[in-house]
């Protein structure tokens, strides 16, 4: 067995940097729009984010805090993920900002927004995918002891999906076409999808 190092969390990690979410990496981002009880749009990114659930599809995003995000979701009951691309990395990146619950993100990032079709909050113009959600469930996350932590998990169904239609090859959504973004470790690690990275392996067949 190779050299190991070993911690338990509690204790902590004992390194420069947190190891975790640059182990579970990379990971996909949550650009959530939502829009407030008052009318102000709301944009942020999570890195705790990902598909859930097939049919009905159910996408969910995890918040260190009570955030504008989650309170704006559990307030309409309704949120936007929209598909974060190297075009606009910067534009992401300027969206997690700290600021106050009456700063509209899309200005300061200097996004322009589209309509949705099924719920209120904007979608972000120039991302190539999106997905309009209903929340379903938000959910505060727990320690094994059951001691309540101030993080929040906001999962939505997807009730309308757009696609550009430059990601779609004969009825095939392309992947790596969108140059898709992902949060890596430690502060500022990020990765990019392309067919470089593409391998094809098919599931064994039923026996």
């Amino acid at each position: 067995m190779s050299d190991q190092h070993f911690y338990e969390p509690r204790l902590g990690h004992g390194l420069a940097h947190d190891p975790l979410n640059a182990i579970v990496a990379p990971r996909p981002i949550g650009w959530i729009s939502t829009l407030s009880a008052d009318g102000v749009p709301n944009l942020a990114p999570y890195s705790f984010f990902n598909v859930l659930n097939y049919t009905p599809p159910l996408i969910g995003f995890s918040s260190m805090g009570w955030k504008d995000s989650v309170a704006n979701a559990e307030a309409t009951g309704e949120f936007v993920w929209n598909l974060t691309t190297r075009p606009q990395a910067e534009e992401m990146n300027a969206s997690c900002a700290a600021v106050g619950a009456e700063v509209d993100e899309f200005a300061l990032a200097g996004l322009e927004k589209l309509p949705s079709r099924l719920v209120k909050p904007s979608r972000v113009a120039g991302s190539p995918v999106h997905f309009e959600c209903k929340v379903t469930q938000i959910i505060r996350l727990t320690t094994k002891e059951g001691k309540e932590l101030d993080q929040w998990l906001v999962i939505g169904e997807a009730v309308g999906i757009h696609i550009d239609h430059a990601l779609i090859e004969d009825g095939v959504y392309q992947t790596a076409r969108s140059r898709t973004i992902l949060r890596g470790g430690g502060p500022a690690d990020y990765f990019e999808i392309g067919p470089e990275q593409l391998f094809k392996m098919y599931r064994p067949a039923g026996v």
